[in-house]
């Protein structure tokens, strides 16, 4: 597949933040990902990176992700993904347990509450 090819590739515009780790390249640096397909990425905030280097990106439910640079351009860049990933899972919400404000949640039952006194 020529570069073109990979252009028609669908992608989702959305706003992530995500670990990258350089190879070669001591730390991680905190980036914005602005688009993401099944194939890269657009990441926005790079510093100190080459086309050509191999890098792993920690995406929101899914991990650490290994690529390497396609292009850069001032802070931003393109990753292409080893594997292909399923954007939908980086997409979707944290899953944290319960974050559902009380206002919004069922009423509690009468079990749950316990007996309730008279005031």
């Amino acid at each position: 597949m020529s570069d073109s090819d990979h252009r028609q590739i669908g992608r989702d515009s959305l706003f992530v933040m995500a670990d990258l780790r350089i190879d070669g390249v001591e730390g991680e640096q905190r980036i914005r990902v602005r688009n993401l397909s099944a194939g890269g990425l657009m990441g926005d905030g790079v510093q100190r990176i080459q086309r050509g280097q191999m890098v792993f990106i920690n995406l929101r439910n899914l991990g650490w992700t290994e690529g390497a640079v396609a292009w850069v351009q001032d802070s931003r860049c393109g990753i292409a993904f080893r594997e292909e990933i399923d954007p939908r899972v980086v997409r979707a919400p944290l899953d944290e347990g319960d974050r559902t404000p009380r206002y919004v949640r069922p009423p509690l039952s009468q079990q749950e509450l316990g007996e309730l006194r008279k005031i």
